[in-house]
């Protein structure tokens, strides 16, 4: 029995409590659907994000939905540095010239307690901008942020963005994903995308469920 309490103990640690706080979808699109799409991961921890990007495209592999890791398309010079709003038109316009027609956006924002994050929390609720000025306004996440600092709070944001032509690179959708106790990178990662596709596919925003035969 002490055994059995043991591993099941062993098996707890590391694993972080990951919630969705908020959800927002676009009124204007109750289906949207992409068949090209970038993933951007933004935090300063190298690791991180690309074992974000990755685990987040092998979910688009599986459904046959061609994606793209940003880390396989920013050189480092371009998140090492502050771009400027016509660096970012350009990208974008690069994205549609290769047929991307979405940028799936995730940032990590540390937080170190709980009225910090609040307060962030209430500031994003008031954004519904485009990629070009969410990427604007959040890009000293890559060069700026503190690096090594173990917090047990996580403030994370993933927005879809439409890179359609005369679309306007508009927002369709925004999850708002709190992290407590991230011990364990991989499987704090796993978790955080599984409940990424899970919101995605009950909103009907490029993934969907499958039917029941």
């Amino acid at each position: 029995m002490k055994k059995i309490l043991l591993l099941c103990l062993l098996s707890l640690m590391g694993c972080a409590n990951i919630q969705l706080e908020s959800n927002w979808k676009n009124p204007d699109h109750v289906i949207f659907t992409a068949y090209k799409v970038l993933i951007v991961g933004m935090t300063n921890d190298e690791e991180a994000r690309i074992a974000y990007e990755t685990k987040m495209q092998r979910e688009f592999t599986k459904r046959d939905i061609e994606a793209m890791r940003s880390i396989d398309l920013f050189d480092v010079d371009f998140t090492a540095g502050q771009r400027n709003e016509d660096e970012l038109s350009q990208v974008e316009q690069q994205l549609l010239d290769k047929d991307f027609d979405a940028i799936l956006f995730t940032k990590v924002i540390s937080a170190e307690d709980k009225k910090r994050f609040g307060e962030k929390l209430a500031e994003l609720d008031d954004f519904y901008g485009t990629f070009r000025d969410d990427y604007m306004q959040h890009q000293d996440i890559f060069y700026n942020g503190k690096r090594g600092e173990e917090l047990t709070l996580y403030h994370t944001e993933t927005s879809l963005y439409c890179i359609c032509v005369d679309k306007e690179r508009e927002l369709i959708w925004r999850g708002v994903i709190e992290i407590t106790e991230p011990l364990d990178l991989k499987k704090t990662i796993d978790s955080y995308v599984k409940l990424v596709v899970q919101t995605m596919e009950e909103q009907d925003l490029i993934f969907r469920k499958k039917q029941k035969e």
